[in-house]
């Protein structure tokens, strides 16, 4: 086999890098000579003459053909310098934004021709216009801002496409606890290193460089963090299993947290009680979960199981006297008083939000579910989730009624029916405590009121059947909810001010009613600024045209808002319309407009 040599490539339609002859293909580009180890493309900085260079010598299809390996990685090198020089431009022109917003912080100033800070408004408005979040679209200002006006070296670096992006954000965070002049010191030590450095190895470099101009700055970078960044994050990994982390903790308690899940780890490893093959990152997985929900070492080793286990060592959701125990929990949508109260229990648990599809638990379907925070549910999943969730007596149920792009039309929640008693005396606290919204295509309706039964054979016992009050015209009925341990609960439901709007639930006062508000959280979902993800629950009920201005309290004229986005709403120049009740229109100082459509619920 003939080996490649330098010059032996050639626009024949050979394989590009082997020598070889093949079938004939596109001629060789003229221009790929010049991206060759120091040749003109090569060594050039990046502008929009190289984006167009770049395009014409990688060829149809953008295929590189006749190009030699050395012609092929310059091509390469030099996307990622126009890459980060389009960042750099980005930047560029949010700075332009804060000069024109021309308001600075309290106390801010000016550095040079930047001020020191910029309002709430251009935030949300620089937000809309790159679909980020408000939080992230201010990090990015910041970074724009610090690149120009405390490290201008760092900036031409990612300028002149030396330097990514990613890796300019890790200088500007590793140096930010330094004063300006420690800053500048810091930056000029590094300068020279950082082309050509991974991700890592930049941010080393710059950490390094931190502590040694100012060596209580980690200390104090340290300490910022645990007072005022220390949190835990529940997200979905990609495989869909959870992700929980503590995050920017105290190192001393960290280390013994992680001391104490590796004991427990050990323990179960020598317990003999689990399969030889188990993994130890398995072994502390289950460790770490169970110090959390207070299941012991004893409980654990004794079900031989690392998954799917509740405090009481039963199966999560399953079979025996535990999930015949579990009686409804209180709801804020009843005035039923709990019979008795979950020994051990916190008085008010978090409750997740969990969006499942009923025809999923029915076995009617496949359909996906989601959980707010967590992301898409595969429907296995969907199941597992709904049996320990109705384990917990904490749960609360709602039906949701979507049209066919699962937009939501109908709501209930989910009570005890009149005259229906509890089952007595005391329970663990096994399951899952969760706020459950069951959706349902209206389209299914008439098929689930045909049915003589619930579910089929095999599948849990979910059920879902209509009662005989019907309820108002116009609305959906009235339907018995069945949970898998037996329990009955009733559901009236009733339409969602969406599309049009009756004026039902309007309240003549500037708060709305609680029947109101739950259902505009239905239908919105989430905080309706455009990028903003903030449960409707969590977010201020808020009137499009002010109340005093005539405004209704009305499903038609009310959106939710998380506090922030309400604020700047109120700011001048914003503006937010609804052209159809569900829909709201956001118009910026700048005149532009974004619409957040309702909620399109997984059913």
């Amino acid at each position: 086999m003939v080996g490649w040599q330098p010059g032996k490539d050639s626009g024949t339609g050979g394989t590009p890098g082997s020598g070889l002859p093949g079938p004939a293909g596109p001629a060789r580009g003229p221009l790929l000579p010049g991206f060759a180890r120091d040749r003109q493309w090569d060594a050039c900085p990046p502008s929009a003459a190289l984006a167009a260079a770049l395009e014409a010598a990688a060829g149809p299809e953008q295929r590189c053909p006749g190009a030699t390996r050395d012609e092929m990685l310059g091509m390469l090198r030099q996307w990622q310098a126009l890459e980060s020089w389009a960042a750099a431009g980005k930047l560029t022109l949010l700075r332009a934004l804060i000069r024109d917003d021309d308001q600075p912080l309290p106390g801010g100033g000016y550095h040079g021709d930047l001020p020191g800070g910029w309002t709430k408004a251009l935030t949300h408005e620089v937000a809309l216009a790159l679909a980020m979040p408000a939080v992230s679209a201010e990090n990015l200002m910041w970074l724009a801002w610090n690149l120009q006006a405390v490290l201008p070296g760092t900036g031409a670096l990612l300028e002149s496409g030396q330097l990514t992006l990613a890796k300019a954000r890790a200088v500007d965070t590793a140096l930010r606890q330094l004063s300006a002049q420690d800053t500048a010191r810091a930056e000029a030590i590094i300068l020279p290193d950082l082309p050509g450095k991974t991700y890592a190895q930049a941010e080393k470099l710059a950490t390094q460089a931190a502590i040694t101009v100012d060596p209580e700055s980690a200390s104090r970078r340290r300490t910022e963090a645990e007072q005022h960044r220390s949190r835990i994050e529940m997200t979905r990994e990609q495989s869909g299993a959870a992700a929980l982390s503590g995050r920017d903790l105290p190192t001393d308690q960290a280390l013994a947290a992680h001391a104490s899940i590796c004991a427990r780890a050990q323990a179960y490893k020598d317990s003999g009680a689990f399969p030889e093959d188990t993994r130890m990152d398995q072994y502390r997985a289950a460790a770490y979960l169970d110090l959390i929900n207070g299941i012991t070492t004893e409980t654990r080793i004794a079900s031989g199981q690392l998954t799917d286990i509740t405090r009481d060592g039963r199966p999560a959701g399953g079979d025996g006297p535990a999930a015949d125990t579990a009686a409804d929990g209180p709801s804020p949508h009843s005035d039923d008083v709990p019979a008795r109260t979950p020994p051990a229990a916190p008085t008010a648990p978090r409750l997740a939000d969990l969006v499942l599809p009923l025809a999923t638990l029915l076995g009617l379907a496949e359909r996906p579910g989601e959980g707010h925070g967590l992301g898409p549910l595969d429907p296995d999943l969907c199941r597992e989730l709904a049996i320990a969730a109705a384990a917990s007596p904490w749960t609360q149920f709602c039906v949701t009624v979507t049209d066919g792009d699962g937009i939501a039309i109908g709501h209930g929640c989910a009570r005890p029916p009149r005259g229906g008693t509890r089952n007595p005396g005391t329970f663990p606290v096994p399951g899952l405590p969760a706020r459950v919204n069951l959706t349902i295509p209206s389209s299914r309706l008439p098929e689930l009121a045909a049915a003589s039964s619930g579910s089929p054979p095999g599948q849990p016992p979910w059920s879902f059947t209509p009662d005989n009050n019907s309820g108002p015209p116009g609305d959906f009925g009235t339907w018995n909810l069945t949970l898998p341990d037996g329990r009955g609960l009733s559901v009236h439901l009733v339409q969602v001010p969406t599309f049009d709007c009756d004026h039902r639930h309007e309240s003549h006062a500037y708060q709305p009613n609680d029947t109101l508000r739950h259902l505009v959280q239905v239908r919105d979902y989430e905080c309706t600024f455009p990028p903003c993800s903030r449960h409707a629950r969590e977010s201020d009920f808020e009137h499009a045209v002010p109340y005093d201005k005539g405004g209704r309290t009305c499903g038609c004229n009310a959106g939710a808002r998380s506090r922030a986005c309400h604020q700047v709403k109120q700011s001048p120049g914003w503006k937010v319309t609804q052209p159809r009740p569900g829909w709201h229109q956001w118009t910026t100082p700048s005149g532009r407009t974004y619409t957040q459509a309702p909620k399109r619920y997984p059913a």
